[in-house]
């Protein structure tokens, strides 16, 4: 990893990411009331970095719960399959629900996910936050509420964003030439 990590151009140092995620918090605290329960879901693997900075800067009580869906697997490209390893989740009928999400980009495990929420859960209300948004990759009709950045057609990691498992431990984000 050391030779890869050499290779790696930095996109956004650490510092940036802890400012954007506090002032994307300060968003997300503006749109929901203080005193209403927000169910925060956070898409594991690659969100769990975000989804705990981003907590800590909510102001309202949250309830935290936790899924597994990939469409990616160990590839730079998605297999067009959603792969569901855990999807466990309670009812939120006449609930809010925030998604919590690494990086958007064709939107095909977002927009299974909504909808399972919707159907399944019956929550009356559920958002997207994303720390990546490369709207150049969508081909699903899904639009986070709640954006910490734009990208293009890098392929990233860092930040909880990997490739084949590693990077996820990266304080920054970065990627290859």
């Amino acid at each position: 990893m050391d030779k890869d990590i050499k290779d790696l151009k930095v996109l956004i140092d650490s510092q940036s990411i802890s400012k954007r995620i506090k002032e994307l918090a300060d968003e997300i605290n503006a749109k929901y009331d203080y005193n209403e329960t927000l169910n925060l879901i956070c898409i594991l693997k690659g969100a769990v970095m975000f989804y705990t900075e981003l907590s800590k800067y909510l102001k309202m009580p949250i309830k935290m719960e936790f899924v597994s869906l990939s469409s990616y697997g160990d590839a730079q490209k998605t297999s067009g399959k959603i792969k569901t390893i855990n999807l466990n989740l309670p009812s939120f009928e006449n609930q809010k629900v925030l998604i919590v999400e690494d990086i958007i980009d064709t939107g095909l495990t977002l927009d299974f996910l909504i909808k399972f929420i919707s159907h399944n859960c019956k929550a009356n209300d559920v958002k997207l936050a994303v720390l990546f948004d490369k709207k150049c990759a969508r081909k699903f009709d899904v639009k986070p509420d709640f954006v910490a950045y734009e990208v293009d057609d890098k392929f990233i990691v860092g930040y909880g964003l990997d490739y084949c498992g590693l990077y996820r431990n990266l304080d920054y984000v970065g990627y290859f030439e």
